[in-house]
């Protein structure tokens, strides 16, 4: 037995870990949730906003990180439209505007066609400059944003009305996936501004690590990588849970659906470990008695 495990063709454990993650998701394996304190924390910040307050959301992600970001992004979205919040979108990246658009299709056109453009929700798009745009508009928004992504005077848009700096959004939520992100909207936005800007995070499993020592001060809550994605989610659907109104549900539990493989996946990759430990022991005794 231990020859055999020992000279085992690598190709095996390839094929292994294709089965690991491909047959959850072919058989839509999915695992019960337990939401960590945090997660819990992140979704109350949003729950206990009160009716017409105006969030600032950043997208800053492009398709390559789509996979842990979109899931945080749309269950984002979906919560403050279920809690009538007015959304303004923005990106620091040049991708960014697609993804909103991608999040405006997917959310508020397809479940919530009752809001309105301008009103309700709308799109200032992208600006160059990285953190540079963070420094200006926490002091003057229209100085880079004088229109919206449409070309339309953002004087002339109802939502944006009182606005002046991003110290005047009830909440400021970062999707990020690296620079510029939620790193540069925590030094240059909340830092200064500890007492004026909420700020809370979706990120990647990469950049969380580094965003803990900032919480609860610069950063009011995170969600980490997908398994903060799949949490969040149950959040949402345990308390807006609509299949019986018309509202599919499917495309909000994109996180829940791919913890299924991930899950199978690490506890393969921990057995393959361990197994290769005692293999490598066992082989070492077996040199000592030769």
């Amino acid at each position: 037995m231990y020859a055999f495990f020992r000279d085992l063709d690598r190709r095996w454990i390839f094929l292994l870990m294709l089965l690991a993650v491909a047959v959850p998701i072919l058989l839509g394996v999915r695992f019960p949730e337990k939401p960590t304190k945090l997660v819990e924390d992140t979704f109350g910040i949003i729950q206990d906003l009160p009716e017409g307050s105006t969030v600032l959301l950043a997208w800053d992600f492009d398709p390559a990180s789509e996979g842990e970001l979109s899931p945080m992004a749309t269950a984002f979205a979906r919560h403050c439209c279920e809690k009538k919040l007015k959304m303004v979108f923005l990106a620091l990246w040049p991708v960014g505007p697609q993804m909103i658009d991608d999040t405006i299709e997917r959310v508020i056109k397809a479940d919530f066609p009752d809001l309105v453009y301008g009103e309700d929700y709308v799109n200032l798009g992208f600006k160059p400059g990285n953190e540079g745009v963070i420094k200006v508009i926490v002091t003057d928004l229209r100085q880079l944003y004088s229109t919206d992504a449409k070309g339309t005077n953002v004087d002339k848009i109802p939502i944006l009305r009182g606005i002046k700096t991003v110290r005047d959004f009830d909440l400021v939520i970062n999707v990020s996936a690296g620079y510029p992100g939620i790193k540069e909207w925590v030094q240059y936005a909340a830092t200064p501004y500890p007492d004026e800007v909420n700020l809370i995070t979706g990120t990647t499993g990469v950049t969380a690590p580094q965003m803990y020592p900032y919480i609860p001060e610069q950063l009011r809550g995170m969600l980490g990588a997908i398994k903060g994605a799949a949490e969040y989610e149950k959040l949402v659907l345990d308390e807006y849970g609509r299949e019986k109104e018309g509202i599919s549900e499917e495309r909000y539990q994109e996180g829940l659906r791919r913890m299924g493989p991930q899950l199978v996946a690490h506890v393969l990759m921990i057995a393959l470990i361990v197994a290769g430990n005692v293999i490598y022991f066992v082989g070492r005794r077996r040199e000592k008695r030769l």
